[in-house]
Parts: structure tokens; C-alpha cells; sequence
């Protein structure tokens, strides 16, 4: 096998990936943002953690915390806020 049959190859192996790819861009560009959305979160709740002791508030630092804040952002917060609260007593 010489290198011109190996390019071709790799040419048309790239040519019929490209429908897949296209296929798969928007699914593929939201779940990217998902996961940085939920790295995100878990940040805010290390940080929430660190400060929390100070306020009172108690949430535990894990994923699905995490993607909670991701999905949904402030009202995320407020919601495990009040299922800590609810479930506390």
C-alpha cells in the first residue's frame, strides 16, 4: 500500500463522516454546553460550600447538585435549597 492509496482512503473515510458529523452538530453543540454548564455548578456549590457555613446553607457538592445548577441555573439553586429545607426536618 503506497501513500497515494492510504490519502485516498483517509479522504473517503473523512467524506463519509461528514454526514454523521453534520447530523450530530446540534445534539453534539448541546451537550457540550450541558457539560460546562454543569462544571459551572459544581463550582458554585465548592464555593457555596466554603461560604456556606457562615450563612447556614448546607449542599452537598456532588453531580447531580451539579446538574441541577447547570439545568436549570438560579431557580436550581433555589429548588435544592428548598428540598434541603423540606427534607431537613
Amino acid at each position: 500500500m503506497d501513500l497515494t492509496e492510504t490519502t485516498m482512503r483517509w479522504m473517503i473515510g473523512g467524506l463519509m463522516l461528514l454526514p454523521l458529523l453534520l447530523a450530530l452538530h446540534r445534539p453534539l453543540e448541546r451537550l457540550i454546553r450541558l457539560i460546562i454548564r454543569t462544571g459551572v455548578g459544581l463550582v458554585v456549590l465548592v464555593i457555596l460550600s466554603q461560604i456556606g457555613a457562615l450563612i447556614g446553607v448546607h449542599l452537598g457538592v456532588n453531580l447531580f447538585n451539579a446538574l441541577v445548577l447547570g439545568l436549570l441555573g438560579a431557580p436550581g439553586l433555589g429548588l435544592l435549597l428548598m428540598l434541603n429545607w423540606v427534607l431537613a426536618i
